[in-house]
């Protein structure tokens, strides 16, 4: 019998015992990991037990959201991802989805900045005009046609 076998049978028979002393409703959960070698993890858990029900656990014991850990980087890849699909109005996350009120306010935000540069757009159109009815040109016309371009810029910048 090798080690890690050996290893699975008395970490079982110790969870046994100790389960056999726990109150009614209980759950046991035993994690041996060694960092940076998550091959090696070993995760030994009741029947029934809830994930969700340990990680809360884990969180009333001090587990922060500050910690650097594959599970917070992929959950906030989603987030991200979902917000920019979202705003692209692309890809809707499947009915009742955690990831919907992200997608909903990456579409709800996208939806503003399409307004925002809408009347952007007829400001510039407008002041372009009252630009133009000077009979010549001074500093202050000049300093608010390079303000035109710098607006025009980045309304095309915008909505590439």
């Amino acid at each position: 019998m090798s080690a890690t076998e050996r290893f699975h049978e008395v970490a079982n028979d110790a969870l046994l015992r100790i389960s056999e002393h726990l109150w009614p409703g209980a759950k046991l959960a035993l994690v041996v990991y060694e960092p940076g070698k998550p091959k090696l993890d070993i995760v030994l858990k009741d029947q029934g037990l809830d994930l969700d029900e340990v990680l809360s656990t884990l969180r009333r014991s001090g587990l922060s959201i500050d910690g650097d850990n594959a599970y917070k980087r992929d959950l906030l890849d989603a987030v991200v991802g979902a917000l920019a699909l979202g705003a692209q109005n692309n890809n809707p996350p499947p009915a009742s989805h955690w990831g919907q009120r992200f997608w909903d306010i990456g579409r709800e935000e996208r939806g503003l900045h399409e307004e925002l540069v809408a009347a952007l757009t007829l400001a510039v159109e407008r002041w372009t005009v009252l630009a133009n009815e000077f009979k010549y040109t001074t500093p202050e016309h000049e300093r608010e046609l390079a303000e035109i371009s710098k607006a025009r810029a980045t309304i095309a910048k915008t909505t590439q």
